[in-house]
């Protein structure tokens, strides 16, 4: 089942690079080692820089949450060959539509 699910983030990967002009993915493997690289970044780093900019974000309503996404997205293009992300905005537009992608993906391959 974890398998499934990496082929499945890995395929909403490639769906929100092809749909995004500024994001580049080289091709499945780099998909696959983003989408270990993104849920490593999400489950250490995100949390503390959601901790550190608390108070933007209670101001802004949880939408500053938005931003730190995109600079998670960015930081995992740094890391990953084979990802390119033409700058802050791009970041920004793939982690929403990587989202909506991933949910709908949930929603079709559920039990």
């Amino acid at each position: 089942m974890l398998i499934l699910k990496w082929f499945i983030s890995a395929g909403a990967i490639l769906l929100s690079g092809y749909l995004i002009p500024g994001v580049k993915i080289a091709n499945l493997w780099s998909a696959l080692i983003l989408v270990l690289i993104l849920g490593f970044l999400n489950a250490t780093i995100k949390p503390l820089l959601v901790l550190l900019t608390l108070p933007i974000n209670i101001l802004t309503l949880g939408l500053f949450t938005l931003v730190i996404n995109a600079l998670v997205v960015l930081l995992a293009s740094s890391i990953v060959k084979g990802f390119e992300v033409g700058g802050f905005l791009n970041a920004l537009l793939f982690s929403l539509v990587l989202v909506i992608i991933q949910a709908a993906f949930e929603l079709l391959f559920k039990k």
